[in-house]
């Protein structure tokens, strides 16, 4: 074993001690612990845990490789996810912490008055849920796979371990504590690396302001090679697909229930309102940095890996080549390695980025344990999510309502254990790439849960038959149109599978609304708790006023 690699591994064990001993000293005792954090982390800090959850593997791991394949066109994962996010907090966030549940399951549930609602809510959160998680529990394997120089499988396996203790010791009080710990590891894990390689290339240590030179020198270099320049519009995708998945990921982060329920953690809907403005300012920080990652690793690869003797690549290249996420072959026999004959896979291009750039054995195992932490995040979010699902809105309100709040929290526990077993087994191989994978997830939060939320909230005349039907079509338009396009080669307008969610989200409004209005108008109690989640906390909407200590204000 070389020394980077016990660096790095000193690092990534040094960090899963810090999250486990946080996990142990703030496990739950309680089940508002559990589900809820007790309703008492702070605004700030939570802000921080939600970008910690929010920027998955996908984030880290996958977002800047996607940018250097895709140029342009990668671009509509930045603004569909950071406008869905815009969607969320102003929309969705203060109101349902206002309406004061666990779980999205239980709002639908108890705010359309229908365990049949509750049930297919619960389902597609584990859906969601565990779609999610294939690609996180990738990820891990990707960081892991390299640091050992073996297979990812292993590493993936490494990774469902860490999220079974952790996850299910400390609940949702747990992990935010523990997320806070894992954000400022990976921003800093992150921000280290591209700091000192737009040092190294441009003299400037604030990549954000110089990568858009090494951007020119890129299409100049594309332009010598006869290639379609990088920053081209529309040349990997057509323009409908640009628009479908920037839609596809801003619906579905507004709809994403693991993200949703960080914002029940919080005290006051004002906690939720700036936990959001917190939480906007640190993803800020990584999406901002992934397209001088994406420039900055192409600019190097296309002139210090293309064109030199296939005998003389750099050193680095081998250990990436060995993990099966590079390949390097003089496809033509002239002895040079073109840029066509190098295969690069959008999973590794930021972990690659130190190596890449020289920036020694430190900031290499930094960056392993960053990753680490931004990939065992947002999975332990995705399980805690998905066993309250099961363990909350359908063991506990559905099958078992007289259970102890022991027997409750023993059946949580292990169906993340069960859970996570499940969804490292299925990321050994898992179905695409890390940021396809979570597109999906998306989708199928967008087309289930988007609309019911909205119009639950914004449309007091949405009525228990619209709730139902709206996210049974949602659900299945998105995953009808992920399986026709990826296995049986279906697209529309060029729109494939991560674009699903476009049909998805207008299925579900249109049968929403459609079935609301063909049947019977909902209680006016029902309708007066969709307009009182509109009004601050310190009002409340009753009887066709709006009231605030206890005095009528209109």
């Amino acid at each position: 074993m070389d020394t980077q690699t016990i660096v790095s591994l000193l690092l990534i064990f040094a960090t899963f001690g810090i999250y486990i001993g946080i996990a142990f000293l703030t496990r739950a005792k309680q089940t508002s612990d559990f589900y809820v954090a007790g309703r008492g982390v702070p605004a700030v800090w939570n802000g921080m845990a939600i970008g910690a959850d929010w920027m998955s593997a996908a984030s880290f791991i996958g977002m800047a490789g996607t940018l250097m394949v895709l140029g342009y066109d990668g671009l509509a994962y930045l603004m569909g996810w950071t406008g869905g996010y815009l969607f969320l907090a102003m929309l969705l966030a203060p109101q349902l912490r206002k309406y004061g549940k666990y779980t999205v399951p239980e709002f639908i549930g108890d705010r359309y008055r229908s365990t049949t609602a509750r049930v297919i809510a619960a389902v597609a959160t584990i859906i969601i849920s565990f779609t999610y998680s294939i690609g996180q529990l990738a990820g891990s394997g990707v960081v892991i796979g390299r640091l050992f120089e073996i297979d990812a499988a292993i590493g993936t396996m490494i990774g469902v371990v860490l999220i079974g203790i952790y996850a299910g010791m400390g609940g949702m009080k747990g992990i935010t504590w523990t997320q806070v710990a894992q954000y400022i590891i990976l921003i800093v894990a992150y921000l280290i690396p591209i700091i000192f390689i737009s040092l190294q290339m441009t003299g400037n240590p604030l990549p954000w302001l110089s990568y858009g030179d090494v951007v020119g020198k890129l299409g100049e270099i594309d332009q010598g090679l006869g290639l379609s320049e990088y920053f081209m519009p529309f040349e990997e995708n057509t323009k409908w697909q640009f628009l479908a998945l920037m839609f596809t990921l801003m619906f579905g982060t507004a709809g994403l229930p693991h993200v949703i329920v960080r914002f029940f953690t919080v005290a006051t809907m004002k906690a939720a309102r700036w936990s959001a403005a917190w939480a906007l300012v640190f993803i800020g920080l990584l999406y901002l940095s992934a397209p001088a990652y994406a420039a900055f690793s192409r600019f190097i690869l296309m002139t210090q890996v293309a064109g030199s003797p296939i005998n003389q690549l750099p050193a680095w290249t081998n250990s990436w080549i060995d993990t099966g996420l590079m390949s390097a072959a003089d496809g033509n026999g002239d002895g040079i390695l073109q840029w066509s004959e190098l295969v690069i896979a959008n999973d590794m291009v930021v972990m690659a980025t130190p190596e890449i750039g020289n920036l020694g054995i430190f900031v290499i195992g930094l960056m392993a344990a960053g990753a680490m932490a931004a990939a065992l995040s947002t999975a332990g979010g995705l399980m805690l999510t998905l066993s309250s699902s099961f363990a909350h809105d359908i063991y506990y309100r559905v099958f078992r309502p007289n259970a102890s709040e022991k027997k409750r929290l023993t059946v949580a526990r292990w169906s993340i254990v069960i859970a996570v077993v499940i969804a490292g087994i299925t990321a050994l191989n898992p179905p695409g790439v890390i940021t396809q994978i979570v597109a999906w997830a998306f989708a199928i939060a967008g087309g289930t849960f988007t609309p019911t939320l909205i119009l639950g909230i914004w449309w007091k005349r949405s009525n228990t038959q619209g709730a139902i039907w709206g996210m049974l079509a949602g659900l299945g338009g998105s995953l009808g149109y992920i399986f026709l396009s990826n296995y049986a080669g279906l697209s529309t307008l060029g729109i494939i599978d991560t674009g699903a969610g476009i049909f998805g989200v207008t299925a579900g409004v249109l049968t929403n609304v459609i079935v609301s209005l063909a049947t019977e108008e909902p209680p006016v109690d029902m309708q007066e708790e969709a307009l009182d989640m509109r009004y601050p906390e310190q009002m409340t909407y009753k009887n066709g006023e709006v009231w605030m200590d206890d005095e009528s204000v209109g």
